[in-house]
């Protein structure tokens, strides 16, 4: 049985979907409304979109940061393959 998402994980994600409705920086905005440093809600929102809650609260959401998630470790793994050789 799959567990709900807690408070905290679900205004991530809403955060995520609409913080470039609001003004002024993101990382402003992730201290000022989330109370989080940015780094500890990228380390949060990084472990939320892979678990199999995070879909069913926003599937369009989850889909496109692990499809940027994926696309840049691809990238970074490419450039790697590119300085060994």
């Amino acid at each position: 049985m799959a567990e709900e998402l807690t408070d905290q994980q679900r205004a991530i994600l809403d955060f995520e979907a609409d913080w470039r409705r609001h003004a002024g920086a993101k990382e402003e905005a992730i201290r000022s409304q989330l109370g989080l440093t940015p780094a500890r809600y990228y380390q949060l929102l990084g472990r939320l979109i892979d678990t199999a809650e995070a879909p069913a609260h926003d599937p369009l959401l989850v889909g496109r940061l692990r499809r940027i998630r994926d696309r840049r470790a691809a990238e970074r793994a490419a450039r790697e393959r590119a300085v060994t050789r």
